[in-house]
């Protein structure tokens, strides 16, 4: 009878050192990365805004050159088939917090201009309200 003793055979896996070694690893690489995920989000948002901004503008101007007039509201651009629906703002995550100017002569209407009424400073140091 042979009675040979099998020599110890580590177990499959990986050891706590190994693991500790990896989560270092990720956590490192996610130091570098997320804070420019979060600024590249920020800048987007703001890419976005300046656009919304933008397109509106035109198209009240649009609409002042069709009917000699401003929009009574922004509403109306949607309903005139101006606008598909109202703009969103992507720094208040709204379409409600636009900050509507109108025109020097009130019987013109009542969308001269809009603005957005978020609050606070884009990355280039200038207020939401002011682009």
């Amino acid at each position: 009878m042979n009675t040979s003793v099998k020599p110890y055979s580590k177990p499959a896996g990986f050891t706590l050192i190994e693991l500790l070694v990896v989560l270092a690893i990720v956590a490192l690489l996610l130091t570098l990365a997320v804070p420019r995920y979060f600024q590249s989000i920020e800048a987007s948002k703001e890419t976005v805004l300046a656009q919304n901004l933008n397109a509106t503008r035109e198209t009240i101007n649009k609409f002042y050159g069709d009917t000699g007039r401003y929009p009574e509201s922004l509403s109306e651009l949607v309903g005139k088939k101006y606008l598909r629906e109202l703009p969103f703002d992507p720094i208040t995550e709204s379409n409600t917090t636009w900050l509507i100017l109108p025109p020097d002569d009130s019987a013109m209407g009542n969308v001269y201009d809009i603005k957005s009424g978020a609050v606070g400073l884009n990355r280039k140091g200038q207020a939401f309200a002011d682009l």
